[in-house]
């Protein structure tokens, strides 16, 4: 069973880097078939962790650094208060809400290519708020911060190093909360080191695939990812509320 925990997360991570998010995403909801909601969201923010320094490794050279600066500090102050406010908001409901919004702009983004927003202060304060604050509360921001960042028509390298350095604060942000929370059970610290290799090596595989792949066509494939995680976010809200 642990054999296939780590495959999950291989391929998690691969589709992750792939896309610049959704590795938590996609591992979130198989941890919680071998643990407890709170252990996997410390399991899976580690992991994210870890893959977020694979990513910026393999793209160091296309941070942007005004962007990041920009994105990322309102990332960082509304995570604190998005995984503050975890155990006061239903997670289902902003799920749902979250997955129509994107589902919204997926839409919107293939049928009018043209779509973009400027890339100002205005407009980067605002996705890397709400992402930090979905990041924190819900354990994944990272649709809504690329639905923002793909709107600012970022040259795909550009985009998965920025992206993943706004991850790794975000995660380092809300992952001491967990752990002060008593989250992860010492017992499991052992599975540290295996998340971090495991990782890397997704990360590795998935920016060796990301290279051949022509930057219209990786815009597409971004879209289609976030398109897919908000229907999983849409379908887990209404199976929850119509229990």
């Amino acid at each position: 069973m642990v054999i296939l925990f780590f495959v999950a997360a291989l391929f998690a991570e691969v589709i992750g880097t792939l896309a610049g998010f959704g590795s938590s995403t996609i591992f979130l909801p198989i941890a919680l078939f071998f643990y407890d909601f709170k252990t996997s969201l410390v399991l899976v923010a580690l992991f994210h962790v870890f893959g977020s320094i694979g990513r910026i490794t393999f793209f160091r050279q296309s941070i942007h650094w005004k962007l990041l600066l920009q994105f990322g500090l309102p990332s960082v102050i509304f995570t604190i208060i998005g995984a503050l406010l975890v155990n006061y908001i239903s997670q289902p409901l902003l799920k749902l809400i979250l997955g129509v919004f994107l589902v919204v702009f997926v839409v919107s983004s293939l049928w009018k290519p043209q779509l973009r927003l400027k890339q100002n202060n205005q407009n980067s304060f605002l996705g890397g708020g709400l992402s930090g604050f979905f990041a924190g509360l819900i354990g994944t921001g990272g649709a809504i911060r690329s639905a923002f960042l793909t709107t600012f028509r970022l040259e795909k390298a550009v985009y998965l190093s920025t992206a993943a350095v706004i991850s790794l604060a975000v995660d380092l942000t809300r992952i001491p909360i967990y752990l002060k929370n008593d989250f992860l059970p010492r017992e499991l610290f052992v599975l540290v080191p295996f998340l971090f290799l495991t990782a890397i090596v997704g990360s590795f595989i998935g920016k060796k695939l990301v290279v051949r792949i022509p930057q219209e066509l990786f815009r597409k494939w971004v879209l289609v990812a976030i398109g897919m995680v908000s229907l999983k976010f849409i379908i887990d809200g209404i199976l929850f509320f119509s229990r």
